[in-house]
């Protein structure tokens, strides 16, 4: 019990557990809005490559 009270306890190094997980949070927010930008950007250059397709044809 004294084990238990002493980990739990003891709040040394709670703020850089705190801005840990912020840290975390935020990569991942970062990291899923790079995936969306990624396919809308995948997207925006097939319409690119189609168009210019359409020129070489018709030259």
């Amino acid at each position: 019990m004294r084990l238990f009270k002493a980990i739990f306890g003891d709040t040394r190094g709670a703020t850089a557990i705190e801005y840990g997980l912020i840290v975390a949070l935020v990569v991942i927010a970062i990291i899923g809005s790079l995936k969306s930008v990624a396919n809308e950007n995948t997207g925006l250059w097939a319409v690119v490559q189609t168009k210019v397709q359409n020129v070489d044809s018709t030259v």
